[in-house]
């Protein structure tokens, strides 16, 4: 199957992006890596009259650290967060995470801002920014906001952006001396995870423990994380966190699992993450 007809015009900055999508409304897409619009193209999930391809807006790119902040324009890709010394000192769950997104070849055009944006319960980005406490930065008619990663994602495929917005970078505060992990459980190396675990432990602080393949969208295991903090990542803190996820995740069933088995591989992944922590304390 093809796509169906539609207009292309390139964005030459965020401003321009912005005014377009608010005249053409519902019936303008933004292009940036295409990894996840341009296959819902061809199977007809999707039917714009026009796609507003933003992927050369300078403004959209580059990863800096400044002031005790990191921050990732949106329209990097996968591959340059994976291959960034930057990420890698500051982020490194991020580092660790791209390594399980798809293959080289998505990961090559797949963008930060697209995965954000597309906000595919699947998908490790979404919760790596929540467990992160991650800024996603927006720009709209109304101007720039600021909106927390955990106030970004509100459904299945959905999040806080209006239509005629568009998710500019991502800024995370720098947190010497954390302690993080990241596992996921797949069938195949490449394929959508049954279920994952992105977690961060600031030096002082709670735990976020943000898992992803298990709900509507990626979700912050708020109890566990809770369980973790009154006792630390103890065989009894461990055992409590575990005990507590099944008040926080709303696991499905699915021809790939069933709701029981992701909540019982979803204790493994605690397991597996936060056992090293006790010994980094």
């Amino acid at each position: 199957m093809k796509a169906a007809a539609f207009d292309y015009l390139q964005a030459d900055s965020v401003g321009q992006a912005v005014a377009l999508l608010s005249r053409h409304g519902d019936s303008a897409k933004l292009l940036a890596g295409g990894q996840s619009l341009l296959p819902a193209l061809n199977l007809r999930l999707s039917a714009p009259a026009l796609l507003i391809d933003i992927g050369r807006i300078a403004s959209l790119r580059g990863i800096a650290v400044a002031g005790g902040v990191l921050r990732i324009g949106a329209t990097v890709t996968h591959a340059e967060l994976l291959a960034s010394p930057e990420i890698a000192s500051h982020a490194p769950l991020l580092t660790r995470a791209i390594a399980h997104v798809a293959h080289a070849a998505i990961r090559n055009r797949g963008t930060l801002g697209g995965s954000l944006a597309n906000a595919d319960p699947a998908a490790e980005l979404p919760a790596c920014a929540l467990a992160l406490g991650a800024r996603i930065l927006i720009d709209g008619p109304a101007g720039p906001r600021v909106v927390a990663a955990e106030d970004f994602f509100t459904g299945l495929f959905e999040t806080v952006m209006a239509p005629d917005e568009v998710l500019v970078a991502v800024e995370i505060d720098l947190s010497p001396d954390a302690a993080w992990g990241f596992e996921e459980l797949s069938r195949r190396s490449g394929d959508y995870a049954i279920v994952g675990l992105a977690a961060h432990r600031p030096r002082h602080g709670t735990p976020r423990l943000a898992y992803f393949a298990v709900g509507t969208s990626a979700i912050l295991a708020r109890h566990a994380a809770v369980a973790l903090a009154q006792r630390g990542a103890t065989p009894e803190g461990i055992a409590a966190a575990e005990a507590a996820l099944a008040d926080d995740l709303e696991p499905h069933d699915d021809p790939e699992a069933s709701a029981a088995m992701r909540l019982h591989l979803a204790r493994v992944l605690l397991r597996r993450v936060v056992g090293p922590w006790s010994r980094s304390a």
